[in-house]
């Protein structure tokens, strides 16, 4: 674990998909995560996180997946096999419990929701990083899901636009725990500048 003496002032979480179809109970994608999920108490991490940051005046950007709506991906030349998965399964649907926010963390008013992602990372074919840019924020506290797919490509699209990133190893989820290595332990590595803890996050935001 790194810690890291943050400049509030230039920081900002970066909060993945948090949705129904991955963080409540009914959701569609809850059991596939719950097991690692529930171990490093994901939702309780979660919350502390941005309540922490809401209470430090620290921006929260809320970067959520694109809600399925009938249609979604049908007629693209070259759909991956994730937005396949979500087109036949529905997930995130738009105006339906899945696609809606998980109810603990849904936005608030001084929140930013920037646009919806079609595929991995939250920063290709959406405002994120004007968002980020005008409000002065080059350091970003990733976290939310996937481990070692929204939050990995996230993260890295940040590293490559110039921002500083922080990875928290137990404020996200995989299906396994063999992703959560891959993610953390493997690839986190090589383009993350910071890879921590709830705990030590916290901290450093109430610093």
């Amino acid at each position: 674990m790194t810690a890291y003496d943050y400049d509030l002032t230039r920081t900002g979480i970066l909060l993945v998909d948090p949705l129904n179809d991955f963080l409540s109970d009914d959701g569609k994608l809850w059991p596939l995560i719950s097991e690692v999920a529930q171990e490093v108490e994901l939702r309780a991490h979660l919350s502390d996180l941005v309540s922490t940051a809401r209470e430090a005046d620290v921006p929260v950007f809320y970067v959520p997946h694109h809600r399925w709506v009938p249609g979604s991906y049908e007629s693209w030349a070259h759909p991956n096999p994730s937005q396949r998965a979500a087109g036949k399964h529905q997930l995130f649907a738009q105006d339906a419990f899945g696609g809606d926010w998980y109810p603990p963390l849904r936005p608030q008013p001084q929140d930013i929701v920037v646009s919806q992602h079609w595929a991995q990372s939250g920063f290709a074919n959406t405002d994120l990083e004007m968002q980020l840019r005008q409000r002065g924020v080059d350091h970003v506290i990733v976290v939310g899901l996937l481990a070692n797919t929204c939050i990995e490509s996230t993260a890295r699209f940040a590293m490559e636009l110039g921002f500083h990133v922080s990875l928290v190893t137990d404020a996200t989820a995989a299906y396994t725990h063999e992703l959560m290595r891959a993610a953390h332990e493997l690839n986190g590595p090589t383009y993350a500048h910071v890879i921590t803890d709830t705990k030590s996050a916290v901290a450093a935001l109430r610093a």
